[in-house]
Parts: C-alpha cells; structure tokens; sequence
C-alpha cells in the first residue's frame, strides 16, 4: 500500500469511525474512547483493561514530541511482554500524511490512531498541549498525567510498580 492510500484510508477511517465518549465511572477512570489506528482498525478504552497502558498525545509539529520519541519506543520495548502497551494519539490538527510518513519512518513499533475530529483529545480532559501523556493501570483508572517530556526515571518507576499490582 502507498502512502497516498494509506493516508486516505486513514482519514476516512477517522472521519467514519472515530468517537469518544466520557465514561460515567468516576474522577479517575479512563474515558470510553475510540482510537482510530493508522491500519483503519479501531480500538477502545475497553480493549486495554488488564494492561497497564501509556496513552500519549502528540503532533509531528511538536518539538518536544519528537524529541521524546526515541524514549516512548524504549519504554515500550522495555515492558511489552510485561502487560504494558503504548497508544500513541495524534492531535486533530496533525496532517493525516505527516503522522503515516512519521509512523512508518521512525518504524513506530506501538500503536498510532489519529484523532481527526478532536474528540479524543477533548473526552481525555481537552488535551490542548502537547505532548500529554496518561498512564492508566489494568482497572482502567488513569494514575498519572504529564503534561510535556515525563521524566522517564519516575515513569519506569510507576510502570513496574503498576505491573507488579
């Protein structure tokens, strides 16, 4: 598949399926949100219980972003066979194209959905700067949110805590 049908199939993939709902489960839980992946597959916040989960919103025009990259492919590497994942959400103004090209050249080994309609991002707490990361445990319940470059000592840190409960 070329970049242009790539891109295409993700914008409308976006555009048809994406949505996000609050959940009604109190303060801390996770809000029910579709992500639509770069494959045009989606999943749910539903799909990540029993996994300690890194939930990363990020734009290719971000710094900061791409410069904390490298660390989020590490992180993943690192714990992946532990019960961890990494879902990585382009904001809605991040150019379908720019986000592919940079999946595919930094060989991004996690999932990437792109939020097209913003709806993520606004369901997630209106994440207007980037990058902001949540780390949501098994049960669902965000644990903790950075907002700019984690650092990434404390991360791992809270992560194998989260992995050993």
């Amino acid at each position: 598949m070329n970049l242009a049908s790539s891109t295409r199939r993700v914008a409308l993939a976006a555009l048809v399926g994406a949505s996000a709902l609050l959940a009604g489960c109190g303060n801390d839980a996770a809000p029910l949100s579709t992500f639509v992946l770069l494959d045009g597959s989606s999943q749910t916040t539903q799909d990540l219980k029993g996994k300690v989960t890194l939930v990363n919103f990020w734009a290719t025009s971000c710094t900061t972003c791409v410069g904390e990259m490298p660390q989020v492919i590490d992180t993943y590497d690192k714990y992946k066979d532990q019960g961890f994942d990494t879902i990585a959400v382009a904001m809605s103004y991040d150019p379908p194209a720019y986000v592919v090209n940079f999946a595919q050249t930094r060989k991004l080994p996690f999932k990437v959905a792109i939020d097209n309609t913003g709806a993520v991002a606004k369901a997630w707490g209106e994440v207007q700067l980037t990058p902001t990361t949540y780390i949501v445990d098994k049960q669902g319940q965000i644990v903790k949110k950075y907002v700019g470059a984690p650092n990434f000592d404390e991360l791992h840190r809270l992560i194998e805590k989260l992995l050993a409960a």
